[in-house]
């Protein structure tokens, strides 16, 4: 149903990928790969896209690089729209095969933040590729940093830092963790805001006093 308002397939699964990964960037045999689809439909709908705005594009190392355009006047409600999977994908069944971020995280038992940069992001200023912050273990991460490495197709480095550990860090402005704060990323999960601000509460509507008339 919604490739039909959105025009196709191909497109509401580039939608997706972009949105669901801000800060990301992707060149167009990357972009095929994990959306599943033709390379000409590819190039087609990346056109139509940068056309519009939604998307920038820049060079890198000899390889064309696209990404989602954080400027773009629409951004926010295309981002709850399409930054969402669980969001949309009753709606949408053509989403169900787009890859993006590593499912095997949502479940990590003990992660209070992953944080991706480095090569994930093309800042390589801190020097590392995946932040994961919480109670992990070192066998926990190597599994789901190998999992990460078979879908990026590339060997990725990683810290690790307990929760107190990182706001300690982050209180006395510790030159590493400073440089990882600071440089290009996409934040994965944050449960406990760390990095990101938590949504403010809606205040409850006031109850009206009724006005009494005098007879």
């Amino acid at each position: 149903m919604i490739e039909q308002l959105f025009g196709s397939k191909t497109r509401v699964k580039l939608l997706q990928l972009f949105y669901q990964n801000p800060n990301r960037s992707f060149y167009v045999r990357e972009i095929t790969r994990k959306i599943d689809e033709q390379i000409n439909s590819v190039r087609r709908e990346l056109a139509n896209l940068l056309s519009v705005g939604i998307i920038t594009s820049d060079n890198s190392n000899n390889k064309l690089y696209y990404e989602v355009n954080q400027d773009y006047e629409f951004y926010a409600p295309l981002r709850t729209i399409f930054g969402d999977r669980a969001d949309t994908a009753p709606a949408d069944e053509a989403a169900e095969d787009v890859e993006t971020t590593p499912q095997a995280f949502k479940p990590l038992a003990g992660v209070d933040l992953v944080l991706f940069t480095g090569q994930l992001t093309r800042d390589d200023r801190s020097g590392i590729d995946v932040l994961l912050v919480g109670s992990v273990s070192n066998a926990q991460a190597n599994k789901y940093i190998a999992d990460l490495e078979k879908q990026e197709s590339k060997e990725l480095r990683y810290a690790i830092m307990t929760t107190d550990e990182f706001q300690y860090r982050q209180k006395i402005k510790d030159k590493f963790l400073s440089l990882v704060l600071e440089s290009k990323s996409q934040v994965v999960a944050d449960a406990l805001h760390l990095v990101t601000k938590a949504p403010k509460k809606k205040a409850s509507p006031k109850k009206s006093k009724e006005s009494k008339t005098k007879e």
